[in-house]
């Protein structure tokens, strides 16, 4: 366990200096304020509006930034060393490649962690500022927790496409296609198969189709408390899943575990 601790402070420290940890950390706390005032704009009306409205809007939000900063943060973690032949140098030290994968994952996810809390909070306190519901803080305690692991399992989907390619152009290409199925595609396929379908498909077999996507699954999480006006498209059919929000986290959690186990299973048998 030193080992993984030891890597994963390095990451760490590393991230805090990167200019991207206070860019993704300005790109989140814009967004999500902005969205939190102006988020009911459309109705002709600014300022802060309901918890339900806001949640709604920032779990539509980060639907589309969280896997993408992921995927981008973490696409050449693997790659990147090999090409510039620090990977080798960093498996001669007593750590084995399992360690070094862990490590490197506890740390970039901490940092992934620390942006969306930081970023997402400053909403949490407008919102108490104006509001001072008594809902607010478990409502956002959920949302930044199934946040982090939806960054989470994008960055172990990452590690996968890192150590399966040789360069980092291919492992960027990779991220964004993936990005595009799991964030834009896979929610038109099953609007296609709702409406295609001659009989359609049932509540049940939606549900059971969208766990196939950690983003839906994280949508589910956050939405199936709100109010249904408050939510449109395929989520509308699915948000009265008969699944409790136990369970959805459960699943979340297994889009981190599965990834990160074969991102391990593939380094192993990788020659270096």
């Amino acid at each position: 366990m030193r080992q993984i601790f030891t890597v994963a402070n390095k990451e760490f420290h590393d991230g805090l200096r990167n200019r991207w940890f206070i860019s993704i950390t300005l790109i989140f706390a814009l967004l999500s304020v902005g969205l939190t005032y102006f988020g009911a704009a459309a109705s002709g009306t600014t300022g802060v509006t309901s918890l339900s409205t806001t949640v709604a809007s920032l779990s539509s939000l980060a639907v589309f930034l969280i896997p993408l900063i992921a995927l981008l943060v973490s696409y050449d973690s693997f790659v990147g060393e090999q090409e510039g032949g620090t990977l080798l140098l960093l498996l001669t030290y007593p750590l084995s490649k399992s360690q070094l994968l862990l490590g490197k994952f506890l740390g970039q996810g901490s940092i992934i962690a620390l942006a969306t809390f930081l970023g997402f909070g400053t909403s949490a306190v407008l919102l108490y500022i104006n509001l001072g519901s008594s809902e607010l803080v478990a409502t956002f305690a959920v949302f930044i927790t199934s946040a982090v692991l939806l960054g989470l399992s994008f960055t172990a989907i990452a590690y996968i496409l890192s150590l399966l390619v040789s360069e980092k152009s291919k492992a960027a290409g990779l991220a964004l296609i993936v990005w595009f199925l799991f964030a834009l595609a896979f929610d038109l396929v099953m609007l296609a198969l709702l409406v295609g379908i001659e009989e359609g498909l049932s509540q049940q077999g939606l549900t059971q189709l969208m766990m196939l996507n950690p983003s839906d699954i994280f949508r589910l999480v956050n939405l199936a408390g709100l109010d249904s006006t408050d939510v449109n498209g395929v989520l509308a059919v699915a948000i009265n899943a008969s699944m409790g929000q136990g369970v959805l986290f459960g699943l979340l959690l297994l889009w981190v575990v599965l990834p990160l186990s074969v991102a391990i299973a593939i380094f192993r048998k990788k020659k270096l």
